[in-house]
């Protein structure tokens, strides 16, 4: 047994990264437990017998040895499997004396039988969870990275991903809006939870997560992995659109040139794992109104008003900017919102004029340009 032992384990540590010591310390544990219960089935547990399995970590060689009390020589011995005559016992042990316990190899039993039968089953048991929790540690260092997979099994609930040596999950609800997968394609996924499980680590990934973003950003922007550049904020929704603020830490580098790369190489990378996902990189700026305005982007401002305490943003537009601000169906100022955390209220310099806004921010304007029907009646009656 201690050579195909050694030879298993040898293999475990190398391919499955298996703690050596720690699986034989379970493997001692296993085998003392299964010589205390044939004991216990022999003499009925009427016999109190002290067991201690020692391992070579090298040879994997072990030894079983009985905790026996020394008694006289001229003492009987009542059971062999706890006492020894203190002559018997010096051989061991030179200084025991009378009354201790000395630990005796046993070598009139043949355990080998034991072993197979009762301790096998723990001992592959053991393997097989330290693969386990080996798997577990490994992944769950890699949580919330990006990872390269292979798409296995497609079920109407989501996408098993071969991630190497365990699958990983991608549900349908964490995919991008319209993507299709084919078996054996290679795809990036973000690992966004690592759990324990009887069955192994469970891995469950996204692509539509945030964070999915700012890791392929990483991986392609040696600035931002470097810490050159931050990534102050991100919002995002899925397939159609991402906003990301950036800072540089060294006032020689563009952080929104570093992001775009030559000719746009860099994001063009990232659009291409997101299936052609738009991607507006701004600057991320300390002054709250310029934040905004960038947020805003492309659309032009002519004003912002930023209240600090209640995170609360009127923006004037100039008229034919209005659209572009809000964005089809809302949503670049939806994403100015997630952004900047926020509460932008977008007018357009008509409705801020006709709305009194003007006059409240003390703005100057030709007030004739913006006199409604009723007004120029009145204005023309009087000359």
């Amino acid at each position: 047994m201690s050579s195909g032992l050694k030879e298993a384990l040898d293999v475990l540590v190398k391919e499955k990264n298996i703690n050596k010591d720690i699986m034989l310390d379970e493997i001692r544990a296993s085998l003392e437990n299964a010589c205390k219960n044939y004991y216990n089935r022999k003499y009925g547990n009427k016999v109190p017998v002290e067991i201690k399995v020692v391992i070579d970590k090298k040879t994997c060689e072990y030894n079983i040895f009985l905790g026996k009390e020394v008694i006289p020589d001229d003492e009987e011995i009542v059971s062999e499997l706890t006492e020894v005559h203190n002559s018997d016992a010096k051989e061991t042990d030179p200084n025991c004396e009378i009354g201790d316990i000395v630990y005796m190899v046993e070598k009139k039993m043949n355990f080998g039988h034991i072993i197979t039968q009762n301790a096998k089953g723990v001992i592959i048991q053991k393997l097989r969870d330290q693969e386990k929790n080996s798997l577990f540690i490994e992944f769950k260092r890699l949580e919330k990275t990006v990872v390269t997979g292979s798409v296995g099994r497609i079920t109407k609930d989501g996408y098993n991903i071969n991630l190497g040596s365990v699958d990983g999950f991608l549900p349908i609800t964490n995919k991008i809006k319209g993507e299709m997968f084919s078996q054996g394609q290679n795809i990036k996924v973000y690992i966004e939870e690592v759990e324990d499980s009887s069955k192994g680590p469970k891995v469950k990934l996204s692509r539509i997560a945030p964070e999915f973003v700012i890791k392929l950003f990483e991986e392609n922007v040696s600035e931002l992995r470097d810490g050159t550049i931050e990534i102050k904020s991100i919002a995002r929704e899925a397939g159609s659109r991402t906003k990301m603020a950036v800072k540089t830490n060294d006032s020689n580098i563009d952080p929104v040139g570093a992001c775009l790369g030559v000719n746009s190489i860099r994001i063009n990378t990232v659009i291409e794992a997101l299936n052609g996902e738009k991607i507006d990189i701004i600057n991320w700026d300390e002054d709250v109104s310029n934040y905004i305005e960038n947020a805003l982007s492309p659309a032009k401002t002519i004003a912002i008003v930023a209240d600090e305490d209640t995170m609360q943003a009127l923006v004037i537009v100039p008229d034919n900017q209005l659209s572009l601000a809000i964005g089809k169906e809302g949503q670049n100022a939806r994403l100015a919102v997630k952004l900047t955390e926020y509460k932008i209220d977008i007018k357009s310099e008509t409705q801020a004029i006709e709305s009194g806004i003007y006059d409240q921010l003390g703005f100057e304007y030709d007030h004739n340009l913006y006199k409604n029907d009723s007004e120029q009646e009145v204005s023309e009656s009087n000359e």
